[in-house]
């Protein structure tokens, strides 16, 4: 049979995507000069905390400094202990800390939800005040409302004797009450397709779908470090997404976190989440086809490839910098192509066939294949592509938009 030649669009996924480093939420230490010494931490998650000198770590006996004893008991400790851990059994970076940065935490997070000025912390560390922030803003992509914080630590005859922690608010409290009710309206609209009784994967599919869908990747959105880019300007960057699908998916009872590192150099944001009990990574940016390739013409659809993918993969394009320790993601039960029959551990040219010429007959769309191997990806690219055998299932196709992902071995095919 002859067959037609086939105009033949091909994309190259290259990993080297640009993303503009961002402020987030890793803490820069300023020292200021006072009686007592004062440190702000501004929120950069992409850069690490500057090195302390002996000038920006030193303390100032302050002229009185007034200190209480107050005797706690060891059951209280261990009472309250087992209610904070009961209270933040899903927080994810909570449950990395210790003893006594778990009690900071709740501490920390207590100020910030209550928009306090500033409070004394259980700790005498900068260090693990930093720690615990960090943990807060891993844990909750909500905090639209701060953007770092300042510690105050006292002395007397150059001994530490407390810390005050004050957050740095980027509005009052009335003006986070009018933006939260817009947040309420806009994510009830958003989710209005998903409930709390579906299965875990149809969760994380539906929030990485609602949000690609939705928003759209714009390095020079307006407040692109926090949620309000995502649900009101529906615009946003990798921050963005990695917060607002934690927010998402911490309302529908997923555990999500937000974690942070480079993608092939570059600085980026995405999500480590637990499915069904196991854990897996998320990254919502790169669900956007038009970050892959900003340049086509092509309508924005979903890129699937990194919905729910194990450590492994994920360390293929993506390197991790979190401060608290991170699980090894193991399991691919709940991976989109293994819960969509759509991975192939051998060679079935006729399966991979019977879903193109479903998306052809009807009418066109996206479809997305993940191989095993690298040998088995090259076959069917050979196969489909080069030798044209899309022709046999596809019939009068003239021309195909298709999508290389050599690091996980997916082929998308986007019929025009």
């Amino acid at each position: 049979m002859k067959k037609k030649k086939i105009r033949l669009l091909c994309l190259i996924v290259c990993m080297a995507l640009y993303i503009q480093t961002l402020a987030g939420c890793r803490g820069i230490l300023e020292s200021l000069e006072a009686e007592i010494s004062q440190s702000e931490i501004r929120t950069n998650i992409f850069k690490k905390p500057a090195k302390k000198t002996e000038q920006e770590t030193e303390t100032r006996e302050p002229e009185t400094v007034l200190e209480t004893e107050t005797e706690e008991s060891e059951t209280d400790r261990e009472s309250f202990g087992r209610e904070t851990d009961m209270a933040y059994a899903e927080n994810y970076a909570y449950l990395t800390l210790g003893d006594t940065a778990r009690e900071v935490y709740h501490e920390m997070l207590t100020a910030i939800l209550g928009h306090e000025e500033k409070i004394k912390v259980s700790t005498l560390e900068a260090d693990v005040m930093e720690e615990v922030y960090r943990a807060i803003c891993a844990d909750y992509g909500g905090l639209y409302w701060v953007s770092g914080y300042v510690y105050t630590q006292y002395s007397r005859n150059g001994e530490p004797t407390g810390m005050e922690f004050q957050p740095k608010y980027t509005m009052d409290s009335d003006e986070r009450e009018e933006i939260q009710q817009q947040i309420d309206a806009s994510v009830e609209e958003l989710l209005a397709g998903i409930s709390v009784q579906d299965s875990d994967y149809e969760k994380a599919k539906y929030v990485f779908e609602i949000l690609v869908q939705n928003v759209d990747y714009d390095a020079e959105a307006e407040n692109n470090q926090n949620i309000i880019s995502a649900f009101l300007n529906r615009a946003t960057v990798c921050q963005g997404y990695a917060c607002a699908t934690q927010y998402l998916l911490r309302l529908l009872g997923i555990q999500s976190a937000i974690v942070t590192g480079n993608a092939n150099g570059e600085s980026h944001a995405w999500n480590l989440v637990r499915l069904d009990g196991n854990y897996y990574y998320m990254d919502t940016t790169w669900g956007n086809s038009r970050y892959l390739d900003s340049d086509s013409q092509m309508e924005k659809y979903v890129n699937y490839n990194y919905l729910a993918i194990t450590s492994e993969e994920i360390s293929r394009t993506h390197i991790l910098d979190n401060s608290f320790s991170l699980p090894e993601c193991t399991h691919v039960e709940d991976n989109y192509f293994i819960k969509e029959n759509r991975y192939f551990e051998e060679w079935n040219p006729e399966s991979v066939g019977a879903l193109l010429k479903e998306s052809w007959n009807a009418g066109g769309g996206d479809v997305a294949v993940k191989f095993a191997s690298p040998d088995l990806y090259a076959q069917a690219l050979q196969y489909f592509i080069t030798d044209q055998h899309i022709a046999d299932y596809c019939e009068n196709i003239s021309s195909i938009f298709y999508l290389e992902d050599k690091e996980l071995y997916v082929l998308t095919f986007h019929f025009l």
